[in-house]
């Protein structure tokens, strides 16, 4: 992976600390290190004239290389105090401390050195111009090498803590099986890593990833990130990701390319992104090479799964064309199954189950007589009996397949034409004792049926179709299913102008 960062900022110079009762100490020792340099940094002084002005600078401060420190300012151990405060209180291990004193007397060298951490203590009179600045030097590359050790340390217990996540993450994943979800999933975690509010993950749209296409489907989506439709600039940067095989910073924005085994790179966009520091890049490498095979095979059964679905909608062409009803029934019928299982909060996987398994519903017809199926008129009750037996032939044709779509056929192929009041046929069940894909599956069977034309009968309008679909439900319709639809009858309504006879 690689990616665009800005240009290293220039190095903020060393802050160094001044503590002194006596201002003249001040302008002495600025005046005398105005011209230092350590590794291309200069010096920054700050100006504390007790211990509390001190500890109100160190409170607030966080980055002090160094503190030269007077002993003796509004009491004889005012120095020493905010010394051990420092060390104690604060838990400020790293800052380094030059005690100056003018009475050495009031505080023995080895004590302070020992007790309080003490970087190095001079005598006022001792710290001519040479010695106050190798004791500079020597204090502020302490804290340098100090710093150093620390920085790496950070790095480490971050990276453990980021892969710990990654871990976590991880395992979350692997237990999604379907896409959306996975993908969701995915993102959530990529986010939560990074600590981001906006991202979109996508991939070439399709069933399937497609080589040469340059249009996307968005999988996944976090926060304001793109319109509905991704705009002409990303759509760019999305190309130039995929056709060069890198990731790249672009402002704010990050477009990270992820190839997998089967070839299928999916593309990552992380909004309000400053920069990605290495431990990140790491932290995504070793996440997305995670869930890389988790992904794969997932877009596997994708492929199955979408390859079944297509199956069983032609077949339930061949059917539908058999008794001279457009191909569009069976998908106008998934799509409105759709509907009304997600509009009564059945579960993403049951409904899309749901909708690939409704185009089933008619397959016994197979087997009925062109005389019986395609007869105009009213059928004799002899002819009754023969239509009648096809849910018991589409049973038998389904039955026995452990595939969820197929046991879903099977089960609507049998049950559809089941009533609620238990009139139905071919068993007579009645109410809960239907299964709710073959109650919704009659509901929809009925709106389609009454909204489209037929040999023996012209299309209802609307008002019609919802009077009738009440004056049924409780009667042949399960009344629940009868109110979702007509309360999202324009969104059915939408269904049948999007795929007409």
């Amino acid at each position: 992976m690689s990616f665009l960062s800005s240009a290293a900022p220039k190095l903020a110079p060393w802050k160094v600390l001044l503590v002194d009762d006596e201002p003249d100490i001040h302008d002495i020792t600025k005046l005398t290190l105005s011209r230092f340099r350590l590794d291309g940094r200069s010096l920054s002084f700050l100006h504390a004239y007790s211990g509390a002005e001190a500890k109100a600078i160190l409170a607030r401060e966080k980055d002090i290389a160094l503190v030269f420190l007077d002993v003796v300012m509004e009491r004889e151990d005012s120095g020493l105090e905010v010394a051990r405060w420092m060390r104690q209180e604060l838990d400020n291990q790293f800052t380094r401390i030059v005690l100056r004193t003018g009475q050495p007397g009031q505080a023995p060298e080895e004590r302070v050195i020992v007790d309080y951490d003490i970087n190095d203590y001079k005598e006022k009179t001792e710290l001519d111009r040479t010695k106050l600045f190798t004791t500079t030097f020597a204090a502020l590359r302490a804290y340098r090498d100090i710093m150093k050790v620390e920085d790496a340390r950070r790095v480490q217990q971050n990276y453990r803590e980021g892969l710990e996540r990654v871990i976590s993450a991880s395992t979350h994943l692997f237990r999604q099986r379907n896409l959306k979800d996975f993908a969701s999933g995915l993102l959530q975690q990529v986010v939560a890593l990074l600590r981001l509010e906006q991202s979109m993950l996508l991939r070439v749209a399709g069933a399937s990833v497609i080589t040469g296409e340059s249009q996307y489907e968005i999988l996944a989506r976090i926060g304001d990130v793109g319109d509905q439709d991704i705009g002409p600039e990303l759509i760019a940067q999305l190309d130039e990701a995929r056709h060069n095989r890198i990731s790249k910073l672009h402002g704010d924005t990050y477009v990270g390319y992820f190839p997998n085994s089967s070839g299928k790179a999916s593309l990552l966009v992380l909004k309000g992104v400053e920069e990605i520091d290495e431990i990140d890049v790491q932290l995504l490498d070793v996440f997305c090479s995670g869930v890389a095979i988790a992904f794969d095979n997932i877009l596997l059964n994708q492929e199955i799964t979408d390859t079944q679905a297509e199956l069983i909608l032609r077949l339930g062409d061949v059917v539908e064309s058999r008794s001279n009803e457009a191909g569009n029934h069976v998908r106008r019928m998934a799509q409105v199954c759709h509907l009304l299982a997600q509009e009564s909060g059945m579960s993403d996987d049951e409904t899309a189950v749901l909708m690939h398994a409704a185009p089933m519903h008619d397959v016994g017809k197979i087997a009925t007589p062109d005389a019986v199926l395609l007869k105009p008129g009213r059928l004799t009750p002899e002819e009754w009996d023969i239509m009648k037996q096809h849910p018991t032939i589409g049973l038998q044709i389904l039955d026995g397949s452990q595939r969820p779509i197929l046991k879903a056929a099977a089960v609507i192929a049998h049950q559809h034409h089941e009533k609620w009041d238990g009139s139905g046929y071919p068993q007579g069940l009645k109410g809960a004792d239907i299964h709710p894909y073959a109650r919704i599956v009659a509901v929809a069977d009925v709106f389609d049926a009454l909204t489209h034309e037929r040999v023996y009968k012209k299309a209802w309008p609307i008002d019609q179709v919802r009077d009738y679909l009440r004056d049924v439900a409780g009667q042949h319709l399960d009344p629940h299913y009868v109110d979702i639809l007509i309360k999202n009858l324009d969104k059915a309504a939408e269904i049948n102008a999007r795929w007409p006879d």
